[in-house]
């Protein structure tokens, strides 16, 4: 399996078996994460010039969440509050420990850098 292919899989097993099954998230947990979601997926669509279906991972890098999250605060006036709530979907890339160290890696430095 591809990295394009594979991220939209990683995404559905995030909300399936993380969220729902083990976590046991609340509907409005899972509404929050789908919302953040949605927001990133579409500016980096419009950034990338690229279908989150072809997305992959990497594409998902540390500036471009940078950039997305000052996105929040200054295009849709989101407080700093929101804009760490948007932040805290990264738990996503948490059970890539399995296959990739790297998508640990990345969710470490983009808290570090970005939380406020």
């Amino acid at each position: 399996m591809n990295g394009a292919s594979r991220f939209p899989a990683l995404l559905e097993a995030f909300f399936v078996d993380r969220l729902i099954r083990q976590r046991q998230a609340s509907a409005h947990t899972i509404t929050s994460y789908r919302d953040t979601f949605r927001l990133l997926l579409q500016y980096a669509q419009q950034r990338l010039s690229k279908a989150p279906s072809q997305m992959t991972l990497s594409d998902l890098d540390t500036p471009l969440l940078g950039a997305f999250l000052d996105h929040l605060e200054q295009k849709r006036d989101n407080s700093a509050r929101t804009r760490n709530v948007r932040l805290a979907a990264h738990p996503f890339v948490l059970p890539l420990r399995r296959s990739s160290c790297s998508g640990v890696q990345w969710a470490g430095s983009a808290r570090a850098r970005h939380a406020k």
